[in-house]
């Protein structure tokens, strides 16, 4: 439990490479550092360098991947902190598969699909993924030559190609506020 004693919890935002999670998170992390929440954001990016070097881009290595960030989040979680998480997470069992491991913990899980379309997010390419993938340097980029599996009944959608980050942020803030976990 935090000073304030409310407890932790996990909020998943998956979506395709460049779709917003990640500035999202931020946005979030920020409104909710400054009402006093202790907040953690585990960018997928920075834990596959980390946490995660080594693994590859294949369905069983992104799968473990996911699980790990998963078991961080919901440690972190357990001890009163709102994780935010965005992660790609491309499989629905796999993102299911953390659900239930918070829920077995009794810890709260927040799924956000941030629903960019892949026309949107290759013209955005913050990490000019989607042009070398056209350019033939990689393969295997989630939503263009692998499967990403948009969750069929997240908590949230936020069409975030729609709206600018305060907005979207903001909704997920109205989401936890609702939860009771802002």
């Amino acid at each position: 439990m935090t000073e304030a004693g409310r407890g932790g919890g996990t909020v998943w935002l998956t979506g395709l490479p460049s779709a917003g999670k990640t500035t999202i998170a931020h946005a979030l992390a920020a409104r909710l550092a400054e009402a006093g929440r202790r907040t953690e954001v585990l960018d997928g990016d920075e834990i596959r360098e980390f946490l995660s070097a080594g693994l590859g881009f294949s369905r069983e290595d992104r799968h473990t991947n996911v699980q790990r960030i998963g078991f961080v989040a919901e440690l972190l979680a357990s001890h009163g902190v709102t994780v935010l998480v965005p992660v790609i997470a491309p499989y629905a069992d796999s993102r299911e598969a953390v659900r239930k491991r918070h829920e077995r913990a009794g810890t709260p899980y927040v799924e956000v699909h941030v629903a960019t379309p892949v026309e949107v997010c290759s013209e955005r390419d913050v990490k000019g993924l989607y042009a070398r993938q056209a350019a033939g340097e990689i393969s295997g980029l989630t939503g263009v030559d692998d499967p990403y599996e948009a969750p069929a009944d997240p908590d949230l959608r936020i069409a975030a190609h729609e709206q600018g980050v305060a907005e979207s942020a903001a909704a997920v803030h109205t989401l936890l506020t609702e939860r009771g976990l802002a």
